[in-house]
């Protein structure tokens, strides 16, 4: 995924928020559902097709104190699982 993409949730998507700040994100066209970490819920959150993944990677790492160096790429890695799985899209540039 580039840098200047700006992923868009997929409207079908479900955000299950459960105990302890996990969720569980479920995809009705595919059936598939994954567990999300806190962190991970925050970036989902983030995803509103106006923020780029820069964007992104900055916000979570300015929304946390003590971010280990590798932040910005596991956020990066996060992303483009989303897109692969189908829970994201990036539209087409107009």
């Amino acid at each position: 995924m580039d840098a200047d993409a700006a992923p868009v949730q997929n409207p079908m998507v479900v955000l299950r928020e459960e105990f302890d700040d996990w969720a569980v994100l479920y995809n009705p066209d595919t059936a598939q559902a994954v567990g999300l970490s806190p962190t991970a819920v925050a970036v989902w959150k983030l995803i509103d097709g106006r923020r780029d993944v820069e964007t992104i990677v900055t916000e979570v790492k300015a929304g946390y104190s003590d971010v280990p160096d590798t932040a910005g790429d596991e956020v990066r890695e996060l992303l483009v699982g989303f897109l692969r799985d189908g829970f994201t899209g990036v539209p087409d540039a107009e």
